[in-house]
């Protein structure tokens, strides 16, 4: 017998985006993949500054917080 299947919710992972200034933004990328698709992240960064999500100035580093 066929029964209904929970959809499987969307998988969230938060960054952490450090600029040369110290300052230090957060950055929730829905959907994400495992930590080996983590070299996605850097232009999904740089796209967000453009859209004014993310604050402006040079992004140092971006580390996976959760």
């Amino acid at each position: 017998m066929y029964g209904f299947k929970k959809a499987t919710p969307a998988r969230s992972v938060m960054f952490a985006v450090t600029y040369d200034d110290g300052r230090t933004a957060y950055l929730v990328v829905l959907n994400h993949g495992t930590t080996d698709q983590d070299y996605l992240v850097p232009p999904i960064a740089r796209e967000r500054q453009l859209q004014g999500e993310l604050p402006e100035g040079t992004i140092s580093t971006i580390r996976r917080v959760r």
